[in-house]
C-alpha cells in the first residue's frame, strides 16, 4: 500500500560550484524532500536515491545501470542544454522524462563565442602577453587577417547559432549556415535572410569558412564531427570556434592542423575531458584560446538554471508533464 503521507523525494547528485539553494526552496516549497548527495559517483547516487522521484544533476553521467536502480524515478531534471551524459533512450524506456534549460544562456553563450574568437583571430593572447615596455614593439609572425574580407560559417543554427550570427555577423564579409534540422519553411528563410545568413551544405560551409563556429549538440551523428577529413577541407590559415560539446572535435586532428598551420587558431570553451588530464593536447597552446566551459555563465544565469532545473521536476510530479522535455514519452 502506497504511503499517502510520503512526500516525493528530489535528489541532488553533484552540485560542484553551483548555489542550489533556491532549487531547494523552489522544491520544499512544492513539498518536495530534498536531498544533496555532493558526488558524481554512480554507486553513490545510487544508493543515495534509489527512492528518488527526481534526479537534478550537475554533470553526473546518468547511465542505463543508475536508470534500471532508481524504480521510483520520474524525470532526471538537468542543468544544463546539453544532455549527452544521460542515457535518454534508456530513460524513455524507464518511463522517466529528462529535462534541460533551453534558451536561459542564448545570449551568454553567444557572446562569449564571439568574444573567444576575436580574441583567437586578433591574437589578444599574444599582444596582451607583449604589452610591457621590453616587448612593445613586438609583433606576431603573421598579421591578423582582416574580418570584413573573411567568411563566417555556422554549423547548427538553432537558437544560439543564429544569435551569433546576429552579433557576429555584420563583423565579417560572408556568412554560410547549415543546419540539416531546421525546417525549410518561409519563416525560416526570412530571419536567415534578415540575419544574413546563407543556407548551405555542410561541405559549403567548412570550405569556404575563414572562421568556423559549432553550435550544434553532441549525439552518435556529430561526435567527432571535425576530423582530419573535415579539416583538410577547411581554408588554410583559417580559425575554429567550440562553444557545444567537446566531443564534436577529433583532438589529435585538431592538434595536427594547427601543427601543420591548416588552421591560424582555434578558440574553445569546452573539451571531450573536463577538466583536462594533465597534459591535454590543447591545454596551453599559444594558438588555442580556451577558457573552462564557462560560456553559460552569468549572474542571470547562475539563477535561472538553477530554477529551470528545480521548476521541471516540479512541473512532472504536479502535473505529470515538464516545462523543456528533451524525450517524450508514451
Amino acid at each position: 500500500m502506497a504511503d499517502a503521507t510520503r512526500r516525493p523525494l528530489a535528489v541532488y547528485t553533484d552540485v560542484d560550484d553551483t548555489d542550489p539553494a533556491p532549487g531547494i526552496a523552489l522544491l520544499e516549497r512544492n513539498g518536495f524532500e530534498v536531498r544533496v548527495l555532493g558526488t558524481r559517483d554512480p554507486e553513490a547516487i545510487v544508493a543515495g536515491a534509489r527512492d528518488a522521484d527526481a534526479l537534478l544533476p550537475g554533470y553526473a553521467p546518468i547511465t542505463r545501470e543508475v536508470l534500471s536502480a532508481l524504480p521510483r524515478l520520474k524525470v532526471v531534471a538537468l542543468m544544463s542544454m546539453g544532455f549527452d551524459y544521460v542515457d535518454v533512450d534508456a530513460a524513455t524506456g524507464h518511463g522517466v522524462w529528462v529535462t534541460n534549460v533551453p534558451g536561459a544562456a542564448t545570449e551568454e553563450v553567444a557572446t562569449h563565442a564571439l568574444a573567444l574568437l576575436l580574441s583567437s583571430m586578433r591574437q589578444l593572447p599574444f599582444y596582451t602577453a607583449s604589452a610591457t615596455p621590453q616587448r612593445w614593439n613586438e609583433r606576431a609572425a603573421v598579421a591578423p587577417p582582416r574580418l570584413s574580407e573573411l567568411t563566417l560559417g555556422i554549423v547548427g543554427l538553432g537558437r544560439i547559432g543564429r544569435e551569433f550570427a546576429r552579433i557576429a555577423g555584420p563583423l565579417f564579409g560572408r556568412v554560410l549556415g547549415y543546419d540539416p534540422l531546421l525546417p525549410e519553411t518561409a519563416a525560416t528563410t526570412a530571419e536567415l535572410s534578415a540575419l544574413g545568413v546563407e543556407r548551405t551544405s555542410l561541405d559549403e560551409v567548412r570550405r569556404s569558412s575563414h572562421a568556423l563556429s559549432l553550435h550544434v549538440p553532441l549525439t552518435p551523428e556529430t561526435e567527432r564531427l571535425v576530423d582530419a577529413a573535415f579539416l583538410a577541407e577547411m581554408p588554410a590559415g583559417s580559425f575554429l570556434l567550440n562553444v557545444s560539446r567537446g566531443g564534436l572535435i577529433d583532438n589529435e586532428a585538431l592538434v595536427e592542423a594547427l601543427d601543420s598551420g591548416r588552421l591560424a587558431g582555434a578558440a574553445l570553451d569546452v573539451l571531450d575531458q573536463e577538466p583536462p588530464a594533465p597534459g591535454h593536447p590543447l591545454v596551453g597552446r599559444d594558438d588555442v584560446v580556451l577558457t573552462p566551459h564557462i560560456a553559460y555563465f552569468s549572474r542571470f544565469t547562475e539563477a535561472e538554471y538553477v530554477r529551470v532545473q528545480a521548476q521541471n521536476a516540479v512541473s512532472v510530479l504536479t502535473t505529470g508533464v515538464p516545462d523543456s522535455p528533451v524525450n517524450r514519452l508514451p
